[in-house]
Formats: structure tokens, C-alpha cells, sequence
């Protein structure tokens, strides 16, 4: 009967333990007086004497495409955890099915699409081990819609594969690997941030001073450029202040001129890597600094470079992919996960509906 003179709450958050329920439909067959015998039609999805629910191909495949587990160990865990064996064999086979169902509702094609009505895309490739061999994966990212695509080549073959970038006329946003410069219909914005981890290694590794030195100043002028760019948009302006923009551009470029001709002597291998950059700088000055001059575009090429990251997360948790194949039935769905995550869907959730036969799809406007 004490009164109460005040409550602790404390929550303890746990998740109940999860089992595999089995649930079992019979299919009546009844023969009529005439001989015809009809027999039920399953419910929807149900299409094998024995076979698992969208729950579970949901799990495996989150395992497999999003955690990058290889098939034995998403077997091992599918097994482990809920007491569901399971063999390599079958979450390849979950894979495929999934990948089937993704592309046979559109969503490729949808996911092609957005980028091209996008007015800024990113681009980016690395490489990745399939079949034993070195192939290369594609990325073309925007805010809403993110493509992966895998193919032998990295080059301009790679690229017409994806079938953006030679039909793209926005700003494509990319690093300054040549063969991009092969299709001049879009307006290009080149990696800042690429160029300036181009810049740091030329510190680290300049055998003179002067040539450290320089690198340095191009360095301090990048940043300032950012910062101002990243100022101006905090405070919701569309523009760098113009003084602030002139000084800034002229500085940078100026640090950059002041060492194109120094380097220009190339007696080592790493000279002329250090000159190729500076005159690089000099001579696509304009597109390395389109983000001063245009807000909405980025400093770096991020957008593109988090796909890919992924990509290199999976060979080393996993290492290479088997077949060709498989590695485009993996793009396909990291494809899907990547966009559905864009629109603040869940991974699981994405792939239950696909699991059951109906994809997430993004809207096409």
C-alpha cells in the first residue's frame, strides 16, 4: 500500500525464436460419373510437391547478394539458425529464380531508363574475378536508380554493354579513364576527389621538394574550393560567392601551370606519371572544376564509387564467382537491392516480393 514515488522503465528488445513452420496442402482429385477426374488447383507460388517459402529464399538470398556470404556458408547459416538444411545447390537456385523474376518484371529495363531522364549520372568500373578470369563491373548511379552490370571487357565494349553512357546527354560524372572520353554527346564533370588522391601520392612520392611543394599548393587550393562550395550550400545559396569563385579558380589554377613545366623533364617513370597529371589538370581544367561553378553537381564521384566498393567487399569475403552467369545474376540483384534502398526500401523486404513473384518496382517518372 506504499505510494508510488517514481518508475524506472528499462526495455530489453530480443527477437523470439524462429522456427520453420511447414504448412501442407492437399490437392482433392474426384472422378466424375462420366470419367472426367478434376483435381484442385494450389494456392498461388505453390508449385512443387516439396519446396520453400519466399521467407526463406528471401533470407538466402539477403545472405548471398547482400551480406555476400558464399552458397555453402548461407547454406551453413540458413541451417544454423533456423534448423533449415539447405545445400549450395538450392541458393543457386534461389538466386537464378530471383534473378528471372527481377528481369522478367521490367525492372531492368525501369532502372535503365531513370538514368537517362537523370540530369546528373555517376560512372565508375572495377574489376572482379569470374570463371577464373578478370571481368569488369559497371556502375552508372543517380540518386534514385543504380545499375550494375558485368561484362568481359572494361572498355568501350563494357560500357556499350550497360547502354548508358553512349546514350546519355546529361552531366556524366566519371574519372578520367579514356575510355569514357569516347562518347562526347554528355557534359563531363571529372572526380575531384580522384584527382586529389592523385595529389596526396605526388607528396608522398616526388623525389624533390619543389614538385612535392606544388602538389601541395593544387591540394590546399581544392580544398578551399570545397569548402566554399559546401559553405555556400549550407546556407542555401545556389552559387559561390563570385569573389570567393574568381580567386579560388585563378589560384588553382595558377599552383597547377606553375609545375606543368618543372615535371616536364620525365627522367623516371614516376616524373612522367607526376607531369601526365599536372598537364592533365591543366588541360581539363574546366571539367575537373565544374562542381565550383555549378552547386548541384558533386565534388566527387561517390555516388558510383559506393557500388563498386561493394563489389570488391564481395571477392574478399568471398572470392571470385564461378560462372558468368552467376555474376550477372548477381549484378541483376544487387541492382535491385542498391535502387529499392534509394527509395527507403528494405533489403528483406525488396526480396520477399520478389521471392513471391511480384519484384518491387521503382516508379518510372
Amino acid at each position: 500500500g506504499a505510494p508510488v514515488v517514481g518508475t524506472e522503465r528499462r526495455q530489453v528488445f530480443d527477437i523470439p525464436k524462429i522456427e520453420v513452420k511447414v504448412t501442407e496442402h492437399r490437392l482433392v482429385s474426384v472422378r466424375c460419373d462420366c470419367g472426367y477426374i478434376s483435381t484442385a488447383t494450389p494456392p498461388a507460388g505453390v508449385v512443387s510437391p516439396v519446396q520453400y517459402g519466399p521467407n526463406v529464399t528471401a533470407i538466402v538470398v539477403y545472405l548471398y547478394c547482400g551480406q555476400f556470404l558464399s552458397k555453402k556458408r548461407t547454406a551453413e547459416a540458413l541451417a544454423q539458425l533456423f534448423g533449415t538444411p539447405l545445400s549450395a545447390g538450392t541458393v543457386a537456385a534461389m538466386t537464378k529464380r530471383m534473378a528471372a523474376e527481377i528481369t522478367e518484371s521490367g525492372f531492368c529495363d525501369l532502372v535503365k531508363a531513370g538514368p537517362l531522364r537523370a540530369p546528373v549520372v555517376h560512372f565508375d568500373e572495377t574489376g572482379m574475378r569470374v570463371a577464373a578470369r578478370l571481368h569488369w563491373v559497371h556502375s552508372a548511379s543517380t540518386d534514385r536508380f543504380s545499375l550494375i552490370t558485368v561484362h568481359e571487357r572494361r572498355g568501350v565494349k563494357g560500357i556499350e554493354h550497360a547502354g548508358i553512357l553512349p546514350r546519355y546527354l546529361g552531366v556524366a560524372v566519371h574519372d578520367a579513364w579514356a575510355p569514357y572520353d569516347t562518347y562526347g554527346q554528355a557534359t563531363r564533370a571529372l572526380c575531384a576527389a580522384h584527382a586529389l588522391r592523385e595529389l596526396v601520392a605526388v607528396t608522398e612520392t616526388a623525389a624533390d621538394e619543389q614538385t612535392a611543394a606544388m602538389a601541395e599548393r593544387v591540394i590546399e587550393a581544392l580544398r578551399e574550393l570545397k569548402a566554399a562550395a559546401e559553405e555556400a550550400r549550407d546556407a542555401g545559396r545556389d552559387a559561390i560567392d563570385a569573389q570567393a569563385k574568381t580567386t579560388g579558380l585563378d589560384g588553382l589554377r595558377a599552383a597547377i601551370l606553375a609545375e606543368v613545366a618543372p615535371t616536364a623533364e620525365r627522367s623516371t617513370k614516376r616524373q612522367t606519371t607526376h607531369h601526365a597529371l599536372f598537364r592533365r589538370l591543366r588541360d581539363r581544367f574546366d571539367e575537373y572544376t565544374r562542381w565550383v561553378r555549378h552547386l548541384y553537381l558533386p565534388f566527387d564521384n561517390n555516388a558510383a564509387e559506393r557500388e563498386i566498393r561493394m563489389i570488391k567487399v564481395r571477392q574478399k569475403v568471398s572470392g571470385f564467382l564461378r560462372t558468368q552467369h552467376g555474376a550477372r545474376q548477381f549484378a541483376t540483384i544487387r541492382s535491385y537491392l542498391a535502387t529499392a534502398v534509394k527509395h527507403d526500401i528494405r533489403f528483406i523486404d525488396a526480396l520477399v516480393h520478389a521471392a513471391e513473384g511480384k519484384p518491387w518496382l521503382p516508379s518510372a517518372a
